[in-house]
């Protein structure tokens, strides 16, 4: 990884929990109500960028890639995929993480105007991946 990636990783993860969030708020009161097309788009979006970014290792499901807006979603069915979506970031997370002094770093390949460690790393603070164990 790069640090380009970190924080392409740390968007797109962001972006995903707050959606996820607001439309699981609309699944408990409403799970059958479809979503609008307004949030559709975007949560589209954000599914696109996600998949080019998590590659073929991390992606959830290798046949889907958005959702079909003629045929519109129900609140529930965006929860169930986003949810997979944030586990997959979180496995690319624990993948890519590591305890060190300090606490929990990105392991990343230092750049020309970095000086890394002798194997060419360096490491970024992050927070402890979800539902690992020290």
């Amino acid at each position: 990884m790069k640090r380009k990636d970190v924080d392409e990783f740390e968007k797109l993860s962001g972006q995903l929990q707050g959606i996820y969030e607001e439309i699981s708020v609309l699944s408990k009161k409403s799970p059958n109500d479809a979503i609008n097309k307004f949030k559709l788009n975007f949560i589209n979006q954000l599914l696109n960028s996600s998949n080019e970014f998590l590659e073929d290792k991390y992606r959830p499901f290798k046949e889907f890639s958005e959702f079909d807006t003629d045929d519109v979603p129900q609140n529930s069915d965006v929860v169930f995929i986003l949810s997979q979506y944030l586990q997959c970031f979180e496995k690319l997370r624990a993948d890519n993480v590591q305890i060190r002094p300090g606490g929990w770093c990105w392991v990343v390949d230092a750049e020309e105007n970095e000086i890394g460690d002798e194997s060419g790393k360096i490491y970024i603070q992050t927070t402890r991946p979800k539902r690992l164990r020290e």
